[in-house]
């Protein structure tokens, strides 16, 4: 199984508001979807948009697409991915599922995770993708699910469209946020690519590196 995570940021590392990259960057997103069996996004991003993870041309497919949420606060409410395509999973916590189940009323499949470390177990639910036919999994975000991911090593490739913007917005979301480093003191990646585009933005890939610590 192959964990993809995937992100545009600002020059500062934030990650909202969202969308922050180009035409060019969308384009991207599609292709690595169409490249992959199943997306995972986290519960806050559906609150805060409206995301279908759709492929080229605007194809659902076959692909799983999953949210993620401790909380099971799951808007229903014009969120266009519960209208079209396969019914997306809704991963959550034991305590959260009948409620959820009769909110969605067949609109979603809800998945109980067990707990893990920085939230529920992202390594469970990307069993449960395997488990259902997947090969290779797209983290979209947001930050939280990033660093619970990455806490959990479960990511095999990081890629970033680094985005010439800056935020400086103490209070935006980063790539990935958490109640600690998740290395000693620094998680290392190894440089895959670097693809400076005529935007300004850079398309870069990194392979993450678990066991390597930065000095």
């Amino acid at each position: 199984m192959k964990v993809i995570m995937i992100a545009a940021t600002t020059l500062c590392g934030r990650i909202s508001p969202a969308p922050l990259g180009s035409e060019l960057d969308r384009r991207l997103l599609e292709r690595m979807r169409d490249e992959t069996d199943a997306s995972l996004l986290g519960g806050a991003t559906l609150r805060q948009a409206d995301p279908q993870m759709l492929g080229t041309g605007g194809k659902a497919g076959q692909r799983l697409r999953a949210f993620i949420t401790a909380s099971g606060d799951i808007p229903l409410e014009g969120k266009k991915v519960f209208a079209s395509g396969p019914a997306p999973l809704i991963f959550t916590a034991r305590q959260c599922r009948q409620e959820l189940e009769r909110r969605l009323a067949g609109r979603a499949e809800v998945v109980v995770l067990p707990p893990g470390s920085g939230g529920l177990s992202v390594a469970a639910a990307i069993s449960e993708f395997e488990r259902r036919g997947a090969r290779s999994v797209l983290i979209e975000g947001g930050a939280i699910l990033n660093y619970s991911a990455l806490r959990q090593r479960v990511v095999d490739e990081v890629m970033v469209t680094l985005t010439p913007k800056l935020s400086g917005d103490e209070h935006a979301a980063s790539l990935a946020d958490g109640p600690a480093a998740l290395g000693s003191p620094l998680l290392a990646l190894r440089l895959v690519s670097c693809l400076p585009q005529p935007t300004g933005e850079i398309f870069i890939h990194y392979q993450v590196c678990y066991e390597e610590q930065h000095a």
